[in-house]
């Protein structure tokens, strides 16, 4: 049997099983953005299959489309074509209300560029999940306390994002994306913005909570050390997602 056959073999394996131990399942998704009389297709047909304590790294170059299904995964944007199920629920035709609580239970988001609130200091900015969730003030506070001091800002909880660097920034907006516990942490260029030594930090911290709490990973890089982190690596071609390690 030839490598191809085997490739597409494991994926419908895997395809076949997504309904049982599936945080995220993506099958068949297709993304055509229109521009004017332009059609401009992104996604050609991916399907992708993320279980729990899994790591995965998308690779690609620039305009390749790994934001473009990062987005499709979150549910942050509509497929053209195909399902994305998220714990097994079809996120297709859910109300915005009804998503974004699914989104909020079940997801965590973080991107090269930290998106905090600037008006609210760290400890609030990661506890607004919470209080958006439900979630009491004094409870919700506790759980950003708590989150402070895993990514060593326990002392920086009282400071706004304008009175942070870079790197604490970062770790904000990851402590933010774990708090309420996801099933799957979804990172864009998360180092990006950061020098080495920092961007190390930061990937050592992901890694560590992704096996300390079983919380899926799901990784775009255009670094290759950081894509060798992952336990799963795949690279971003013509709209189409193929495996680069075994």
């Amino acid at each position: 049997m030839s490598n191809e056959a085997l490739f597409n073999n494991a994926v419908m394996d895997d395809l076949n099983i997504m309904t049982v131990n599936s945080v995220i399942a993506a099958k068949n998704l297709k993304k055509t953005f229109v521009q004017g009389k332009f059609s401009v297709p992104v996604l050609k047909g991916i399907s992708f299959n993320v279980s729990a304590g899994q790591s995965h790294a998308i690779i690609g170059s620039s305009g390749a489309g790994k934001s473009t299904l990062m987005h499709l995964l979150g549910g942050l944007d509509t497929v053209s074509e195909g399902e994305v199920k998220v714990m097994g629920q079809s996120i297709a035709g859910l109300s915005e209300k009804k998503l974004g609580q699914l989104r909020n239970k079940h997801l965590g988001f973080i991107y090269q560029f930290h998106h905090l609130l600037p008006e609210f200091s760290a400890l609030e900015n990661i506890a607004m999940p919470l209080l958006i969730g439900g979630l009491n003030k004094k409870k919700a506070h506790a759980l950003a306390t708590d989150w402070l001091s895993q990514v060593g800002l326990d002392h920086r909880g009282d400071h706004k994002p304008g009175e942070l660097s870079g790197g604490e920034r970062q770790r904000v907006a990851l402590a933010r994306a774990l708090v309420g516990s996801p099933d799957c942490l979804l990172a864009d260029e998360p180092t990006g913005n950061l020098d080495s030594t920092t961007a190390k930090q930061m990937l050592d911290l992901m890694l560590d909570l992704n096996q300390g709490l079983n919380t899926a990973l799901v990784v775009v890089t255009h670094d290759m050390n950081i894509a060798n982190k992952m336990q799963n690596q795949w690279r971003m071609n013509d709209g189409l997602l193929q495996r680069v390690n075994e």
